[in-house]
């Protein structure tokens, strides 16, 4: 297959984005990239040591750069972070140059997610508090209205990863953006 743009993954933490993001890259014969794992690169620090060290604006001032930078690499497909879409200056840049889908999960899998991974390796640092839940709800509440301006919302709950990847590949189709060799 052969993609045209850069597919921008958006959406909660615990939503799928790294999961699918993967799969659809493999899928599109395109390289994936995880805005997380580019930060932590270029900081030589984990995204909770950037948070605790320099606070969350300088961690955003580098989530604005790394993203900026992946997406003048050409078309790929990206997971972002759950606030970089929240970021003005990053929005514009992905709707720029690139098909934005909001991966939708309900708060109960989101939820579910989370709670593994961050009791885990403490890797969420929004979410290191006693209320996961009360964290979420409210975060997504605020960013609900902000993730819709993305140029597709994909609900996603507990369905094979298949049918979430055959939903995108038909919709990057319609829009012209993908088609097979």
């Amino acid at each position: 297959m052969t993609l045209s743009k850069t597919v921008a993954l958006v959406g909660m933490m615990g939503a799928g984005k790294t999961s699918i993001g993967k799969r659809l890259a493999t899928r599109l014969e395109v390289p994936f990239a995880d805005a997380d794992h580019e930060i932590e690169a270029a900081a030589d620090m984990t995204v909770a040591e950037i948070f605790a060290k320099y606070g969350e604006p300088e961690f955003r001032r580098l989530e604005r750069s790394v993203i900026a930078r992946l997406l003048r690499a050409g078309p790929l497909v990206l997971a972002t972070g759950g606030g970089a879409f929240m970021d003005q200056t990053t929005r514009a840049a992905m709707k720029a140059c690139a098909f934005t889908i909001w991966l939708k999960a309900p708060i109960e899998i989101l939820l579910g997610r989370v709670r593994k991974r961050q009791e885990a390796d403490q890797t969420r640092p929004l979410l290191a508090n006693d209320d996961m839940r009360g964290t979420l709800e409210k975060l997504l509440a605020e960013r609900a209205a902000t993730y819709a301006l993305a140029d597709m919302v994909l609900e996603s709950g507990d369905e094979p990863h298949a049918v979430l990847l055959d939903k995108v590949v038909a919709a990057l189709t319609s829009h012209g953006l993908c088609e097979s060799p």
